[in-house]
């Protein structure tokens, strides 16, 4: 809802801005002189249309008016998602987003390869006449293993039936798929999803991580489908996953093939056993070509025509039944979209790294929470410290070593019995109870104590030197050509070399803050 709010009023101001600076620019007078101060004057619209501007492009690309508009359309997409990943591996044995059929590919592949495998050994110097022939020989049975596939009237009734029953039930899923009550639900399975819904969180949820006290986006998308679209394409997608199994546990063996394949394995594994090395070594690639020719999808050309159609006719009626979630995708899912791999989804595209302003803001309200804070530490909050500690911190510990007499020595029974100057060391080490007073602390505390003892130093040090070299010629030579070499350098070029000779710790953060302060 915030989101919502925010983007209106940014489009308003935007609007707004531009209307009122175009009205100002009609009745300003034109002939005021370049530079004029008085020019200068006003102009906060134009400000503050560069910042709505910004930030509006901001919440676009990181997906952040989708989540607000639509927030459940992320979880809609990875649905979505699922069916598209579960069509690709069969989409791609197809010239539907590829040029060619997957088989055409493959032989065209191995074909190339046997070709090249066969001008290495007529070529080769290091085999003789007979084992030329015999690798040649293996090569040619390799070659013919591919018409055995490609023939259709070799093709088994049982693979054809296969294919047929697999096409079936893509086009039972595509009457299915459109039907409005697709798929039917039980009470049972419904509350039992609400409830997975429920437990998972919503886009980009936002938790506490154990142990490290960390705030990170535990679920970048959620995973099970929240609304009926969206269940409606997650069923589909895993009916597609079952069809896609088995469709690619299927293969076009049929008995002249293994009856050519067996005989290729048994006469290289014959050769082999007394062929030299590198005659051995041709022979395994040729039998590599002929397994990977084995456990490829090969068919004739135009057994998985009726297939094809089914799948395109599929694809056709997935996109339809998106409806207006294609608009969202297309116009709030700029540079990107939600992809789904294995059993995850998330977010491809500029939102991957660009951090959403609600996000940024839900983790600061979060960390603001004393319970939470930063790495288990609070941003800001109030600790009841004793002024013992105070008192410590302040008086040095040499007080008491400057007192005559020795420090308690523990007795004969285990026992140490204090004496004036034990007690006067627990005073300056601040090893006693006094009471209690409430004391600031947390991450915005150091920073601020670090930017204030940054900025006390640079004063201390900054204005006695300052009006030394306004009142002494020689301290002004000598010291302004020092101040005038890094005044230039920009803060942040100092921060490496001051980590490095001082460390990271506060010793560097103050050091860094007061070469800063001292520079103004």
């Amino acid at each position: 809802m915030l989101t919502q709010a925010v983007t209106i009023l940014i489009l308003v101001a935007i609007v707004g801005c531009i209307l009122y600076g175009r009205k100002l620019i009609r009745t300003e007078k034109i002939d005021a002189v370049f530079g004029n101060p008085e020019r200068a004057k006003g102009g906060t619209h134009w400000v503050i249309l560069g910042s709505s501007a910004i930030l509006l492009v901001w919440m676009y690309y990181s997906w952040d008016i989708a989540k607000g508009f639509y927030p459940k359309s992320a979880n809609e997409l990875c649905q979505v998602a699922k069916v598209n990943d579960s069509l690709v591996a069969l989409k791609y044995q197809f010239p539907i987003e590829e040029r060619e059929f997957k088989t055409t590919a493959i032989i065209k592949n191995e074909n190339k390869n046997l070709q090249k495998i066969l001008v290495q050994i007529e070529n080769s110097d290091n085999l003789n006449t007979q084992e030329k022939n015999e690798l040649t020989n293996f090569v040619n049975q390799t070659i013919s293993l591919i018409p055995l596939l490609t023939n259709e009237e070799l093709m088994e009734l049982e693979t054809k039936n296969k294919i047929q029953n697999i096409t079936n039930k893509i086009n039972d899923l595509i009457i299915r798929f459109q039907d409005e009550n697709y798929p039917f639900e039980t009470s049972e399975q419904r509350a039992e999803r609400l409830k997975a819904v429920a437990e998972q969180g919503d886009w980009s949820l936002i938790k506490v991580k154990a142990g490290t006290g960390s705030i990170e986006n535990t679920i970048e998308v959620p995973l099970i489908p929240e609304t009926d679209k969206g269940l409606k394409f997650n069923v589909a997608a895993q009916e597609l996953n079952a069809i896609n199994d088995e469709f690619f546990k299927l293969r076009n063996h049929n008995p002249a093939f293994k009856a050519a394949m067996k005989q290729i394995r048994d006469s290289v594994k014959v050769y082999r056993a007394n062929a030299e090395e590198l005659a051995s070594t041709y022979a395994k690639d040729i039998e590599k070509i002929a397994r990977r020719i084995e456990f490829a999808t090969i068919y004739p050309p135009t057994a998985l025509d009726e297939m094809q159609k089914a799948i395109i006719a599929f694809d056709k009626v997935n996109k339809a039944e998106q409806g207006g979630l294609r608009l969202v995708d297309v116009f709030l899912f700029p540079a990107g979209t939600i992809v789904a791999s294995g059993s995850n989804c998330s977010e491809q595209g500029s939102a991957r790294w660009l951090p959403k302003p609600s996000d940024t803001l839900n983790k600061f309200i979060l960390m603001s929470k004393p319970s939470v804070g930063y790495k288990s530490v609070p941003l800001l909050w109030i600790d009841m410290m004793d002024v013992s500690k105070i008192i410590g911190f302040i008086l040095p510990d040499w007080i008491a070593d400057i007192l005559p007499g020795q420090y308690p020595v523990h007795t004969k029974d285990g026992v140490v019995e204090q004496n004036f100057k034990g007690q006067v060391l627990k005073v300056v080490t601040g090893d006693f109870s006094l009471f209690k007073i409430p004391v600031p602390y947390g991450h915005i505390w150091d920073s601020f104590l670090r930017v204030l003892l940054g900025l006390v130093f640079g004063i201390v040090i900054g204005v006695p030197l300052g009006l030394f070299m306004g009142l002494n010629r020689f301290a002004k030579g000598f010291f302004d050509p020092l101040i005038e070499l890094y005044r230039p350098v920009p803060p942040l070029a100092w921060a490496p070399l001051v980590i490095s000779v001082l460390g990271i710790d506060n010793t560097g953060k103050v050091f860094l803050l007061f070469m800063v302060s001292l520079s103004i």
